[in-house]
């Protein structure tokens, strides 16, 4: 589920997506994930630590910090092992900005058409 967001809206950290009276993120994620790629278009997945899982990670282009839209960082399985990944497709091929609580945690990532990105989220800021 991705959301855009103005410059306006503060990062809240966790918030629940409650779909038919479930928070989202709750569940493990099982079924397969569908990437939008293209010409001008590609996918960035962050993988991160387990105490991330339910976090919202924003993203923004570089050249437009108020351009903003969010994923939450889900449990899914990778070879049988909980792996808690955000995943962000359809992105136009550019560098990105990912964001934590109002504050940039990894700068010029970098998109490309028709590829899929991968990026480990930094511990710090």
């Amino acid at each position: 589920m991705s959301h855009p967001h103005d410059r306006h809206t503060p990062a809240a950290g966790h918030v629940p997506h409650l779909h038919g009276g479930e928070d989202y993120a709750a569940r493990k994620h099982p079924e397969f994930v569908v990437l939008e790629l293209g010409e001008d278009l590609g996918a960035l997945i962050v993988h991160a630590g387990a105490d991330m899982h339910g976090i919202e990670i924003e993203i923004t282009p570089e050249d437009n910090h108020e351009l903003r839209s969010h994923k939450q960082v889900l449990e899914r399985s990778v070879d049988g092992r909980p792996a808690f990944t955000a995943v962000f497709d359809g992105l136009l091929a550019g560098s990105y900005a990912l964001w934590r609580d109002g504050e940039p945690r990894a700068r010029e990532v970098s998109v490309t058409g028709g590829s899929v990105a991968e990026l480990d989220w930094p511990t710090a800021a």
